[in-house]
């Protein structure tokens, strides 16, 4: 299992949201940069990263952040937040972003999820965010009716290879991640699942890690010393 130390982005600082709620938000660091090389040092290969100001308007505010972090600190980067167009995700991909995360746009428009995952592969990626088992979008503020496990359905007709899925109500809470959640879809769908929401102990690791899931997102459980990276990814291997 593939261990993804996350970098929330707000207004250029490494930030921390409560359940996706923006007005419960912890700036830990006003440099992202020096973060993800702490991430490295600690054994890290891969990091998530989310735009959250995209997330709620479709812009790339902090595309020269991000542009750093692929060019400086060279973990194999991913990221979403506000990802709507091809030519987005052509900018990011063209700065060496290995993985882009379509979220909202993924929702809202199959057609630019069938043509960038037609045009660009397994260098998409969509963000299945889960409130009371539907689909939420636009920075997690609006909830669908399409339940989770119909749009997995639909996203793995069409041919994407790889799902972060995250449930909300875990998310920056640090009361464990949903297991059974990640259980049932690891046996029911063909695609690699990284764990996102509530990862708050090497415990947590270890048990997603046994469920099979193909990664394992930490956010907050970094920032406030509940998980130490270097044995969580040790692990995880």
């Amino acid at each position: 299992m593939k261990i993804f130390p996350a970098i929330d982005l707000y207004n250029k600082c490494a930030v921390r949201l409560y359940k996706g709620d923006y007005s419960q938000m912890t700036v830990y660091s006003r440099d992202p940069l020096a973060v993800a090389r702490e991430f490295k040092k600690a054994g890290a290969e891969y990091i998530h990263l989310v735009d959250l100001e995209g997330a709620k308007d479709g812009t790339v505010p902090n595309i020269d952040v991000v542009e750093s972090i692929v060019k400086e600190s060279g973990l194999f980067v991913e990221i979403g937040g506000g990802i709507r167009s091809l030519d987005t995700v052509e900018r990011y991909i063209s700065l060496g972003v290995g993985r882009v995360i379509l979220g909202t746009a993924a929702v809202e428009n199959e057609e630019f999820l069938r043509a960038a995952t037609e045009k660009y592969g397994d260098k998409i990626a969509v963000g299945i965010d889960l409130k009371d088992g539907f689909v939420a979008i636009k920075g997690w503020v609006e909830k669908t009716n399409i339940s989770g496990e119909e749009f997995f359905e639909k996203i793995e007709k069409i041919g994407v290879k790889t799902v972060i899925c995250t449930d909300i109500s875990k998310d920056g809470a640090m009361m464990g991640t949903n297991r059974e959640l990640y259980r049932r879809l690891v046996s029911k769908f063909n695609v690699d699942i990284i764990a996102s929401g509530g990862v708050s102990s090497l415990e947590d690791i270890e048990a997603l890690s046994e469920i099979g899931v193909f990664g394992a997102i930490v956010g907050k459980a970094y920032y406030v010393g509940a998980i130490d990276l270097k044995e969580a990814v040790r692990i995880s291997q």
